[in-house]
């Protein structure tokens, strides 16, 4: 099972063989990327370059299986959580095409529309059942298709993003908080019980923070990014000037996430998330954990999407510095 994550700033691949309920990581890469981004691909030029990066990916990580699952960017689709009076399966999944159109925001024969079944509250007063449904715009989709194809792969899955991260990094027995610190958008998820329960994305990440440095700083891009990477939301690293950079732009997605907590809260009567887990290449940015924990009132860890999987000694730490960039990769691996 590989699970290959298509990021705006670097492409991640993780490949694990799974025994019963155990899990075996095989291989894992990343590799950088600055070309096209895949919702703005057009040109067949745009297809080879992605693909020649996967293609190394995969050569320098010695993966050699052809079939791969893939995600989609949470921005580019479309996640609702609906309820129903207690129906079967099959009764769901006739509602479930009525119910589409007015929940999705384009025309229904230009989306891939599926749905999962929650949970099913067979004592509540009525009895109702709780169902995701997600669509994704075929046009994307066929994107990554010509993209897996190009580099010589076949795509036996797709999912959205935030549903890998659940499945690698969500605790089992409690509700949580995740979110995903990409480049170009934040992405949150609850996971009640280890499944998905409520997501959102924040157009405002990882790049905002280094166009902040850069400007406020005068610097150069690549310097900001460093200086991101090594300072981050310190007040006493380089006399605070990162950090108070950072500061404004850290407080707008902490008061988003804010926000949509209480939204889940109120509007899905849903229960209030008792940790945070952090992803992405942003997660690991001085401070950030402290200054959630501040904001948030909640314990904030960075996750390890390795927690739970068998990794030998030497693989385990070679990957450990960049654990949080592996979140999708490994939980598109571990589907069944």
């Amino acid at each position: 099972m590989i699970g290959l994550d298509i990021g705006s700033r670097t492409i991640k691949a993780a490949e694990i063989d799974r025994s019963g309920d155990k899990f075996y990581l095989k291989a894992a890469g990343v590799v950088g990327y600055s070309g096209p981004q895949m919702e703005a691909v057009q040109e067949d030029k745009d297809i080879a370059a992605i693909a020649g990066a996967v293609r190394k990916l995969f050569n320098d990580a010695k993966i050699a299986s052809k079939n791969v699952s893939i995600a989609l960017p949470e921005p580019q689709v479309f996640t609702r959580m609906i309820k129903f009076p207690s129906l079967s399966d099959q009764e769901i999944a006739s509602a479930v095409k009525w119910e589409a159109e007015q929940y999705i925001p384009i025309p229904l024969n230009e989306a891939i529309v599926q749905h999962q079944i929650l949970e099913r509250r067979d004592t509540a007063t009525p009895p109702e059942v709780s169902v995701l449904l997600v669509a994704a715009p075929r046009v994307l989709v066929e994107k990554y298709v010509r993209v897996a194809n190009a580099a010589k792969l076949n795509v036996v899955g797709v999912e959205t993003e935030m549903l890998s991260v659940v499945r690698s990094l969500a605790p089992m027995n409690q509700t949580a908080l995740l979110i995903d610190f990409g480049a170009r958008s934040t992405d949150l998820a609850i996971a009640k019980n280890g499944n998905l329960a409520f997501s959102r994305s924040i157009p405002t990440a990882g790049e905002a923070f280094t166009r902040a440095i850069a400007q406020s700083l005068g610097v150069a891009p690549a310097q900001a990014e460093e200086y991101k990477r090594t300072y981050g939301l310190s007040a006493s690293q380089l006399e605070g000037k990162v950090g108070a950079a950072v500061d404004p732009i850290f407080r707008v997605v902490a008061e988003e996430i804010k926000k949509a907590i209480h939204f889940y809260q109120t509007e899905e009567k849903g229960e209030v998330p008792t940790s945070l887990i952090l992803s992405g290449g942003t997660a690991g940015m001085p401070e950030a954990t402290v200054r959630l924990t501040k904001i948030l009132g909640m314990e904030v860890v960075i996750g390890n999407p390795f927690a739970k999987l068998s990794v030998d000694a030497k693989t385990s730490q070679s990957l450990a510095p960049y654990a949080p960039l592996y979140s999708i990769a490994v939980g598109l691996a571990m589907r069944s």
